[in-house]
């Protein structure tokens, strides 16, 4: 409960101090390239509209579909679109795309640029370019009341013989999981359809796993007396298996992409802070 409450309220004064930032950096100001800079922006002035390809990915996406809001969408993704169309003078126009079509969409110049959230990856970087504002990331948890986790400080510290961390055969954690703990003892379970083996936890069966930083807060609010690692944050700023997150652009468009960066920079207290209250909502 103490661990809840503690993370809790590190994460409320994490929103807070980034939404202060924005507010000192209200007068900062990018400018867009200008007219016969850069190819795309002169076509998107002229179409009178910035095409974002869009698929919901929470936090930085999401879609409503009560349609009691005023808007369709949301997050912070979205706020980095709406602020480049301001900024163009354009109106914003959403086009769906897929999983499978999220990337091909921009080499087929059918979106400008694709929100839909992806992680910056090697393959990827051959076909597309990123604007990074955001990063997903993995704690460890278990159990509060758990002797085996009353010496632990980090995440380094349950890569030792005496502590069974749990996983899920084929989850995108079990590589990791293998090479950051060799001396642990390793439980392999099939996956329950739950975001982490949490049964595992609870009955005993092991003293840590593996859940993406995103809906760890969510269990966390759900299931009481447990801990996680690191802590500071309640996890989420996390650098274990980090992966970049940002919106993709075609390749080959120079000012396009620096613009972009810029504005994400410019706008990235703003984004954390969107983005920590959408985790905080997570129940």
């Amino acid at each position: 409960m103490q661990q809840q409450d503690k993370g809790n309220g590190t994460l409320a004064r994490w929103a807070a101090a980034a939404m202060l930032a924005v507010s000192m950096q209200a007068g900062a100001q990018t400018a867009a390239p200008a007219p016969g800079q850069s190819p795309r922006v002169d076509a998107i002035r002229k179409a009178g509209e910035l095409r974002v390809g869009v698929l919901q990915n929470a936090p930085w996406l999401i879609q409503d579909v009560s349609g009691k809001s005023d808007e369709a969408w949301s997050g912070p993704a979205w706020l980095l679109a709406k602020e480049y169309a301001r900024q163009l003078g354009v109106k914003l126009t959403a086009i769906p795309v897929s999983h499978e079509t999220k990337v091909p969409v921009l080499a087929a110049n059918q979106v400008d640029m694709t929100i839909s959230p992806l992680a910056e990856t090697a393959d990827r970087l051959k076909v597309v370019d990123f604007v990074l504002y955001s990063a997903t990331s993995v704690c460890m948890f278990g159990r509060a009341g758990n002797d085996k986790l009353a010496s632990v400080k980090s995440v380094d510290d349950l890569n030792q013989p005496g502590i069974t961390i749990a996983y899920f055969t084929g989850g995108a954690e079990e590589a990791w999981v293998k090479e950051r703990f060799p001396k642990a003892k390793l439980r392999a379970v099939a996956n329950s359809g739950a975001t982490a083996p949490i049964e595992e936890i609870m009955a005993k069966r092991a003293d840590a796993a593996p859940i993406n930083r995103v809906p760890w807060v969510g269990l966390n609010h759900k299931v009481r007396g447990l801990v996680v690692f690191p802590a500071e944050a309640n996890c989420q700023q996390s650098t274990e298996k980090a992966s970049p997150v940002g919106l993709a652009v075609d390749k080959n468009q120079p000012e396009y992409l620096a613009w972009l960066r810029q504005v994400a920079v410019a706008m990235k207290p703003q984004l954390l802070a969107d983005e920590t209250r959408i985790i905080e909502q997570t129940r």
